[in-house]
């Protein structure tokens, strides 16, 4: 008996990209995200990378959030609440994400 060989095919799938139709399947006990959503937009992203960074003062981080990010620290602070109850982003970031929900759930226990 002699093994079946595949036919050759045109190489290796490249990974899915934006507005390929194609995207990764969120873990089973995750489910998709808010809105059905399969991952993190690019904004989600960078609001976890500037939240990820550590800040000598609050002047500095809230310049990034506007140069970088084109929005308002109110409107950050606000994704950012939203973003933090995300499993995609639990996925996407568990160390950040779990130390801001310990912070905000430290702060809900104070009041």
């Amino acid at each position: 008996m002699t093994a079946a060989t595949p036919e050759p095919g045109p190489g290796p799938e490249p990974p899915p990209g934006p507005g390929s139709g194609a995207s990764p399947e969120p873990a089973p006990d995750e489910g998709p995200g808010p809105a059905g959503r399969s991952e993190l937009t690019e904004r989600d992203r960078a609001v976890l990378a500037v939240e990820k960074r550590s800040w000598p003062g609050p002047g500095a981080k809230e310049r990034v959030i506007r140069e970088r990010l084109g929005i308002s620290p109110t409107r950050y602070y606000q994704l950012l609440g939203v973003l933090i109850d995300d499993p995609l982003a639990l996925a996407h970031d568990p160390v950040t994400v779990n130390r801001l929900r310990r912070i905000r759930d430290a702060r809900r226990a104070r009041r």
